[in-house]
């Protein structure tokens, strides 16, 4: 894995470029709704390799191994848990075999669906999980870590004393956030942010958060705390559920960029997309 300051300084020339949506795209392939991810991509690797080669030849430069619920209490749900490392690690492998000039970064997300409450007595089970889970990416070959939609501080706390006890190396953090910058925790965002920098996250910021014309002023706030790489890697727009039941996102490519060259504007230097973004958008994304 890369230390902070080597994946710092692999970025530190002007904007780099993120993916964008995973599990979306890979529904439109044939991956049934409701279904375990990192199962089905283990069953069916030609259709992740086929979209993150499409993300590769669009501009990525950094690529998200498809384990963002591959912890051991999420996969228990489907009899997996005690597969965790290997499936982390295969699935980093995959991800690691589309291009050699894009990083490969291990992905991992809140727990706020397998946890009671979030407080001091679950620490050591979010530890735990996340152990396991990076063992397992650092032995599938991961450049870095990139934990995201995050909801509660505890969950970067657990995450960045995981990777700590693992020896892992560069880790980025985003959470999902309200529009105002403050954590659906009711912390502000920019202040946990700073916290994690200083505690040596090599990125921070945001992602899961509807590209509109808030985005920018989010970004522009976040900036005050932030004095490293800042990460924005919005939707493309506010979803709305059709007659299918599906969360349809209304932006197009070019609208997207239009929203993101704001954003670089006000401070963003690692750039993305989340839900209902494609290698469409990354492309869109060169032309800022």
């Amino acid at each position: 894995m890369l230390t902070k300051d080597q994946f710092q300084d692999k970025i530190s020339s002007g904007v780099r470029f993120l993916d964008g949506a995973t599990g979306s795209n890979l529904q439109k392939a044939g991956m049934p709704r409701g279904c375990c991810t990192e199962e089905w991509i283990l069953s069916h690797p030609d259709a992740l390799i086929d979209l993150q080669r499409r993300y590769a030849e669009a501009g990525s430069q950094i690529l998200y191994a498809p384990t963002f619920q591959a912890q051991p209490i999420a996969l228990e749900k489907v009899g997996l848990a005690d597969q965790t490392e290997a499936i982390n690690a295969k699935l980093a492998a995959l991800t690691r075999s589309v291009s050699k000039d894009c990083l490969v970064a291990g992905n991992l997300t809140t727990l706020a669906a397998f946890t009671e409450s979030y407080d001091e007595e679950n620490f050591d089970l979010l530890v735990e999980n996340y152990r396991r889970q990076i063992r397992g990416l650092m032995d599938g070959g991961v450049d870095l870590l990139a934990a995201e939609t995050l909801m509660y501080p505890l969950e970067a706390e657990a995450i960045l004393t995981a990777a700590e006890l693992e020896g892992a190396g560069a880790a980025m953090y985003t959470f999902t956030m309200q529009p105002d910058g403050s954590l659906f925790s009711g912390r502000d965002a920019g202040s946990v942010l700073h916290e994690l920098e200083e505690a040596g996250a090599a990125a921070v910021g945001f992602n899961c958060v509807a590209a509109d014309m808030m985005t920018p002023y989010l970004v522009s706030k976040l900036r005050r705390d932030v004095k490293g790489p800042l990460v924005c890697k919005p939707n493309a727009g506010i979803p709305v559920i059709g007659n299918d039941k599906i969360a349809h996102y209304p932006m197009t490519p070019a609208e997207f960029a239009a929203i993101m060259t704001q954003c670089v504007e006000t401070g963003a230097t690692l750039l993305g997309g989340c839900c209902g973004t494609a290698p469409e958008f990354i492309a869109a994304l060169h032309n800022i």
